[in-house]
């Protein structure tokens, strides 16, 4: 197996790791209620994907005063 001769410097090694940042994440506008999801999933504010009602939004209930 081959191996380094040479060490690699810290200008090459970092040129290197350059592609390794975490990109941002790719948003879509929801067709139904306009909130930014990703891409081909079931939208959590109002529920629906591609066009269609899949699963009831969540609503939060307000707390009882005592």
């Amino acid at each position: 197996m081959a191996a380094p001769k040479r060490r690699k410097s810290k200008s090459k090694k970092r040129m290197h790791r350059s592609h390794h940042a975490i990109g941002k994440p790719n948003l879509v506008l929801c067709k139904s209620c306009g909130a930014y999801i990703l891409p081909h999933r079931v939208c959590p504010t109002c529920g629906h994907y591609g066009g269609k009602l899949i699963v009831a939004p969540k609503v939060k209930k307000p707390k009882a005063e005592e």
